[in-house]
């Protein structure tokens, strides 16, 4: 049986099975191939609980945790509406293959409409051709405002080594 939920972090279920899935996609090539620190698993589900804007749904099959989305509300001044940014996105290895990344995204899509979202964003490394083409056939497609300015790029500069 699936289920998908949105997480409730004081429930210590859901706050295992999003360190445990989180773990394993950091564990693997698309997340970095290092697990997370020890930081990391130790502060992350209080970090989370502080903000407000997070929004994380998680898949379960069997009972098992299988698969998660975080998420964090943004905000878009061009449509003056808030945006929900798909920050992680993955399914545990030993259960891809049954369609629950598609299940997944609905359910994000779903939830973040009834926050009023104008749009969901995120990025993708450019060699996981397989969530690029779920990420296209769901929808989504490179942000450009121009043609002759091309398509966005995503950037980032880090400030501290965790």
């Amino acid at each position: 049986m699936t289920t998908l939920v949105q997480a409730d972090l004081e429930n210590a279920a859901h706050a295992e099975a999003l360190l445990f899935i989180l773990n394993e996609y950091a564990a693997d090539i698309m997340g970095g191939g290092e697990k997370l620190s020890d930081h990391t698993r130790t502060h992350l589900i209080d970090e989370l609980k502080k903000r407000d804007t997070s929004l994380i749904a998680l898949v379960f099959v069997d009972e098992q945790p299988a698969g998660l989305a975080i998420c964090f509300e943004g905000f878009s001044t061009f449509h003056c509406a808030p945006l929900l940014n798909i920050h992680d996105f993955t399914i545990a290895p030993t259960f891809r293959g049954r369609g629950l990344s598609k299940l997944l995204l609905r359910k994000i899509e779903e939830l973040a409409a009834e926050r009023g979202c104008t749009k969901l964003t995120l990025e993708v490394l450019e060699g996981n051709t397989i969530a690029r083409k779920l990420y296209e056939n769901s929808g989504f497609e490179r942000y450009g405002l121009d043609p002759k300015m091309g398509k966005a790029l995503f950037y980032e500069k880090k400030l501290s080594a965790e």
